[in-house]
């Protein structure tokens, strides 16, 4: 099937120009800049994208999209539904689910399962616990893009928290492994420091960011980074939400020759510690978010190439979830929907160039995990876009929201950038607020 997109703003690579861009499902077949057009559209769909910005779609490196187990909150039908409908066409799926994805049957499981019932494209990280190394030779990379270790706190038996265990995933794989860095003596100690002052029930939101705090990020992250550079290791630290981090990574060198990678998350670089009287546990995340000082600092290491990657960590809760104290309330908010129009409007603001934002959430994730074929607007590529229409100003309520959980931590804000139609695989999946359901995702394949 062809579809010819003409006269849009493609934004790609670091620029921005007028241009057109024929699919032949499911590759780009050309790339025209200025008023040309494709020698052959015969029987092509044309969509006049005049006013319009034409972006590589979205591949977000890090949800949970809560199946197996965890499904009353979302499940890969639902939330890759909500992920095409915000410019989202591929994700990455993290390990703690029930059971969590620690061993290969359920690894294959998961496959299995969003080849049936994923409309965007897909793959799952392996989740490393105290007793599973034996089974790290057995994975595939080219299926997988890492592996995912809990160095705080987490669902199940995912705290990895042995020291000879942690340098055996270490030393003995050449995947890319992903880690969750708090240093759970930290927040014990901070916990029982607050609790024992206080007592429990005085606990409220704000005091998340003071038991899951600064030093709790730091300790963990700088002893990953310490064994990593010893040992060579492909080490990704995810959700860096603190200033103090950052002095970690090396900004010097290109992605392609960085050993060691970072990732902050959208609500970072929205949210501040000054929010949460307003928004209370809608952004309670782990980790915490921090001050207003370690936000700022966080932005100019995306515009810097300190930040390497912006993704959302999506993690939905029902609203009953979501309820009591910082020790009760579920961590983690449903994000995948709003997080390039929020983007987006971030650079409307200056914060980001629009470029930058493209970059961050497109061309790096397909380069740090060497996805084949993803990510650029490219004659030969998979053809994942989103067109956004940069004029249309829209609200965020409950009757568009489609997460399966019923809300966001946006609702009655107004967004400035509107996700006008999705492609998966040169397939339409999603068109002005229409889903498609006859389109599926494809598995990544891994270089």
């Amino acid at each position: 099937m062809k579809t010819l997109i003409k006269n849009a703003l493609i934004i790609n690579e670091g620029r921005s120009f007028m241009g057109a861009v024929l699919l032949d499902a499911p590759f780009i077949s050309r790339v025209c800049e200025g008023n040309a057009l494709p020698g052959d559209v015969s029987g092509a769909t044309v969509i006049d994208a005049a006013g319009k910005w034409l972006l590589p779609g979205v591949i977000d490196d890090q949800v949970h999209f809560r199946e197996p187990g965890l499904t009353h909150k979302g499940c890969i039908a639902s939330e890759s539904r909500a992920a095409a409908a915000g410019g989202v066409t591929s994700f990455m799926d993290m390990p703690n689910t029930v059971p969590p994805t620690t061993t290969l049957a359920e690894l294959e499981w998961k496959f299995q399962r969003a080849a049936e019932t994923s409309v965007t494209n897909y793959s799952f990280f392996f989740g490393g616990t105290n007793d599973n190394c034996a089974e790290i030779g057995k994975l595939d990379r080219r299926r997988i893009p890492g592996l995912k270790l809990f160095l705080g706190s987490s669902t199940g038996n995912m705290l990895v928290d042995n020291p000879d265990t942690l340098r055996r995933f270490f030393s003995e794989t050449d995947l890319p492994i992903a880690v969750h860095a708090e240093k759970e003596e930290v927040i014990r100690r901070n916990r029982a420091f607050y609790v024992g002052k206080y007592g429990e029930e005085a606990l409220d939101v704000t005091f998340h960011p003071r038991i899951r705090d600064a030093e709790a990020c730091y300790a963990s992250s700088s002893e990953a980074v310490g064994l990593a550079t010893a040992l060579g290791t492909r080490l990704h630290l995810l959700h860096v939400s603190t200033a103090r981090e950052l002095s970690l990574f090396d900004n010097s060198r290109p992605l392609s020759a960085k050993k060691i990678t970072a990732e902050t998350c959208v609500h970072y670089l929205r949210f501040s510690d000054e929010d949460y009287s307003r928004y209370g546990n809608m952004i309670k995340w782990n980790p915490a978010i921090k001050t207003a000082a370690d936000r700022t600092a966080i932005r100019n290491a995306v515009n810097n190439n300190t930040i390497d990657i912006v993704a959302t960590d999506h993690a939905p809760h029902l609203p009953s979830e979501k309820e009591g104290n910082c020790l009760r309330a579920a961590s983690g908010g449903p994000l995948v929907q709003h997080a390039l129009p929020l983007m987006l409007d971030l650079a409307r603001q200056g914060v980001f160039s629009r470029e930058k934002v493209v970059e961050k959430m497109a061309h790096q994730p397909a380069e740090l995990f060497r996805i084949d074929r993803r990510g650029y607007i490219r004659p030969g590529y998979y053809a994942d876009l989103t067109l956004v229409d940069p004029q249309r100003e829209w609200v965020v309520s409950k009757e568009n929201i489609r997460y399966k959980c019923g809300w966001s931590p946006f609702e009655g804000q107004i967004f400035h950038h509107y996700v006008h139609l999705t492609f998966i695989n040169g397939n339409l999946i999603y068109d002005d607020g229409v889903m498609h359901d006859n389109v599926h995702g494809m598995a990544l394949a891994f270089c």
